[in-house]
């Protein structure tokens, strides 16, 4: 319970998967139940190997989000209230700006006012997901829609 309570705790008792609060009493029978995500994939396992400094770090997720992802890269899902053309995967970016640092084109959308709220969920979801990677959003008006970049 140790370690279950570290992770818990540095993640402020919210799944780092779909971003809801963890009640760290629940029965572990329960699927909304607290688990400690080790986020290590296939792919990742070779690289674990060759460079033992750089692992990815425990994370706290729901019984139901951690299993439902299983041996998988993880997946943080878009929410439906936001109104985005080609989604980029959030993770794989935040992975990819923790590692190289620069720009990543997150979403296209059709108004200002929709690109301004999309920026502002990117920021705040990012700062949980990824709490020591600093960001910011950059819009810009691409052909008639509005292109969401995080930078670094």
């Amino acid at each position: 319970m140790g370690q279950l309570n570290d992770v818990g705790e540095a993640d402020g008792w919210r799944c780092w998967l779909c971003d809801e609060p963890v009640d760290r009493d629940m029965s572990p029978n329960d699927p909304r139940a607290a688990s400690v995500d080790t986020r290590i994939t296939k792919a990742r396992a070779k690289k674990r190997k060759q460079d033992k400094g750089k692992l990815l770090p425990d994370r706290l997720a729901h019984k139901s989000c951690n299993t439902g992802k299983g041996a998988n890269d993880s997946v943080v899902p878009w929410p439906d209230h936001l109104i985005v053309v080609d989604p980029a995967p959030i993770i794989a970016a935040a992975e990819r700006l923790e590692r190289k640092r620069g720009r990543e084109a997150m979403a296209r959308c059709p108004t200002r006012e929709d690109a301004d709220v999309v920026a502002a969920w990117l920021i705040d979801r990012l700062s949980r997901l990824s709490p020591n990677l600093k960001v910011h959003t950059e819009i810009a008006t691409t052909g008639g829609q509005y292109l969401v970049s995080l930078h670094t």
